[in-house]
């Protein structure tokens, strides 16, 4: 039988502090009732405090992960964290993760692939477990957007919250885990969406930062069409690949940018609103943590043999489609 990658485990972690509409109404020119109606969200969580990282977040989820699974962190073999907001430039937050939670056996990295960088890491996860290469595999999706929000833009400070989910992957022979993929990447959308200050191109200044450069920068129309269509061909291409009806399809689990975004996917695959992993409501858009905390989320609904189609839109561009069969009932 064929050794695939089975998610065997999820742990999660948000910060306390809500940020709510209302909140946000004191802050920018908006409405609880306008942000509702474009994007679902009504409140997000904050990372507050000082010297207070991703990897903070990231920490707990892993640890609440090991709980759960019973696993040793010192059994760990391998450990990457989706994120487009470490703790500094190095060491990759992964390491800092590592350390936190004591897995001193496993080699760590970072991956950047902004809001499909937790497909991208749980598709390079799963090769090292299919390949024989690991028998426990630590993915990380962690974002603390909070650090690169504007807060007097009313167009993107309406949208980012924090947080950090993680799953373990773990052999299976049963035909559970990651099954396929459809990864994609089109560096040409980099103008829509970015960051402008704080790389090698622009490294930080009194300039950079007096100009406000070092937040993200969207252009949401754009975004918006691009991320509409790219996320919605490849979660058809998915199905399609494996013959997999929307009848088979137990849950789309969707990036959480924009219920607009995740209605118009579950749409084109034919799933109904019954079939799609939702919390964007109460976290907003957590980046690489979206999906991680979805299945966190639903965890309790989710049984062995369940059909998951993972979907992911992000900057770069970068999207994507996982299929995975879910490995245990809780």
């Amino acid at each position: 039988m064929k050794l695939t990658a089975a998610i065997t485990g999820v742990g999660a972690y948000v910060p306390d502090y809500r940020l709510t509409n209302k909140e946000l109404e004191t802050l920018v020119d908006t409405t609880s009732e306008w942000i509702v109606s474009r994007t679902g969200i009504e409140e997000r969580r904050i990372l507050k405090g000082d010297n207070q990282g991703t990897s903070v977040m990231g920490i707990k989820a892993v640890q609440q992960l090991l709980e759960k699974t019973g696993t040793r962190a010192e059994d760990i073999e391998l450990l990457i964290c989706a994120t487009v907001t470490p703790d500094m430039l190095f060491p990759a937050t992964a390491n800092i993760i590592s350390g936190g939670v004591g897995a001193s056996r496993a080699f760590s990295y970072d991956m950047n692939a902004a809001c499909s960088g937790f497909l991208y890491a749980l598709a390079t996860g799963a090769q090292f477990v299919q390949a024989g290469t690991y028998k426990k595999v630590v993915v990380v999706g962690a974002d603390k957007m909070s650090a690169i929000v504007d807060y007097t833009d009313r167009s993107n400070c309406i949208l980012f919250g924090d947080g950090a989910a993680a799953v373990l992957l773990e052999p299976s022979t049963d035909g559970y885990g990651v099954i396929d993929q459809v990864l994609r990447a089109d560096g040409t959308g980099e103008q829509f969406l970015h960051q402008k200050a704080g790389g090698s191109r622009r490294p930080p200044t009194a300039e950079t930062v007096a100009g406000r450069e070092h937040y993200i920068y969207q252009e949401g129309a754009s975004v918006f069409k691009f991320a509409v269509t790219k996320m919605a061909d490849v979660a058809a291409e998915v199905m399609e690949r494996n013959h997999l009806s929307r009848e088979d399809v137990a849950w789309l689990v969707p990036h959480q940018a924009n219920k607009r975004i995740i209605d118009a996917t579950a749409h084109r695959m034919g799933v109904g609103p019954d079939k799609v992993m939702l919390n964007i409501q109460r976290y907003g858009n957590t980046t690489n943590a979206t999906i991680p905390l979805c299945l966190a989320d639903y965890e309790s609904q989710l049984r062995r043999g369940d059909n998951l189609v993972f979907a992911a839109f992000g900057g770069g561009f970068t999207w994507g489609a996982l299929y995975v069969k879910w490995a245990y009932t809780s």
